[in-house]
């Protein structure tokens, strides 16, 4: 399962790519956030845990911190500012509001920035799944 989760967030994140071409902004944002949750449920479920089920795992993983790997632990702030602030997207990103059209809201910067997350979590679970093995 952990395999599968990291093959399917690879390809997302090549999925992101495709959105930014297409300058759909608002559903790489969404996209993004779901590529740091399954990452990070992956390097959950690696360590022995139960996952959550939640979209913004980071408090669990704090409470948790002893069982993750060094990597993990040294990167975790970085890590949970990322998953709180895709995770506060989540739902505006793809539903909006009448006051947010998410395809007027969400800019290349935005795009940009949530792929980078995504790899940078991506490289950081590999590490750490490393440091597993």
């Amino acid at each position: 399962l952990i395999k599968d989760y990291l093959f399917r967030a690879e390809k997302r994140i090549k999925m992101l790519e495709f959105l930014k071409k297409e300058k759909d902004y608002a559903d790489v944002v969404r996209e993004a956030q779901e590529v740091v949750e399954l990452l990070l449920k992956a390097l959950i479920l690696a360590v022995g845990l139960e996952i959550p089920k939640v979209h913004d795992v980071s408090k669990f993983i704090k409470i948790n911190l002893e069982f993750f790997p060094p990597t993990i632990k040294t990167n975790f702030e970085r890590i949970r500012h990322i998953s709180r602030e895709l995770r506060k997207e989540r739902e505006l990103s793809f539903y909006g509001a009448f006051d947010w059209i998410p395809s007027e809201e969400y800019y290349l910067e935005d795009a940009e920035k949530a792929i980078s997350w995504s790899k940078e979590i991506l490289n950081l679970v590999k590490k750490g799944l490393s440091e597993l093995n």
